[in-house]
């Protein structure tokens, strides 16, 4: 969702850099582009190595209440995310956001999208295990009732990208504030502004008839 579905990583470090320096800390940009897609339970870890004197939840639920309050003034879209999700909509293709921020958040974004975009939602409170592990993508297939072989999952991150590879899916990266390696087992694409469900299928059936 951060970073795919709407540009939110500013809105990340912006809350991080308040709350490290809340506690007579310092945070960078390049700080914030360290934890970018990991699980908000591992970068809290870091952020009290950083001086912030809180628990885990406690941090979790500040920084994404902080990260809400800049969403409800501005929902910064990705180019073509919406108009995607409007045209799987139309072919009736099943959908879910798989993210790490916590469930109340993307269904803050899902709300804001204008239409029910998604059939279910996995935040990172809805798993154990955060990305890089396989858990989330397989528990959103799992929700929706179809075989992971069967899913096309987009990223923009690191962790996220090992995730929905780890998982079975067929992957497509489209970087944005970090750079994505190419390699076998996914695709890079550079933006979403254009691409149809048809785009998907294509690429779901390249990658079926690879793999058989």
């Amino acid at each position: 969702m951060d970073g795919t579905l709407v540009d939110t990583e500013p809105y990340w470090m912006r809350a991080e850099i308040e709350l490290i320096g809340s506690f007579g800390g310092e945070w960078t940009h390049e700080d914030g582009l360290q934890v970018v897609g990991m699980g908000l339970g591992d970068a809290a870890v870091i952020f009290q190595s950083r001086g912030v004197d809180l628990g885990v939840e406690e941090i979790i639920e500040r920084m994404t209440t902080r990260v809400l309050e800049q969403v409800g003034a501005e929902v910064p879209w990705r180019p073509g995310a919406r108009e995607l999700l409007a045209d799987l909509k139309r072919a009736g293709v099943p959908t879910a956001p798989v993210t790490m921020s916590m469930h109340r958040m993307a269904d803050a974004i899902a709300g804001a999208i204008g239409f029910a975009a998604f059939d279910v939602i996995v935040g990172g409170d809805d798993v154990e295990h955060p990305k890089p592990h396989p858990a989330p993508y397989l528990h959103a297939a799992a929700l929706l009732g179809v075989d992971i072989a069967d899913c096309v999952a987009i990223e923009d991150s690191i962790p996220g990208l090992a995730s929905a590879v780890a998982s079975g899916a067929a992957v497509i990266g489209v970087p944005l504030h970090t750079p994505l390696e190419a390699g076998p087992t996914h695709t890079l694409w550079p933006t979403l502004d254009g691409v149809t469900a048809d785009d998907l299928a294509d690429l779901l059936a390249v990658r079926s008839a690879a793999v058989a």
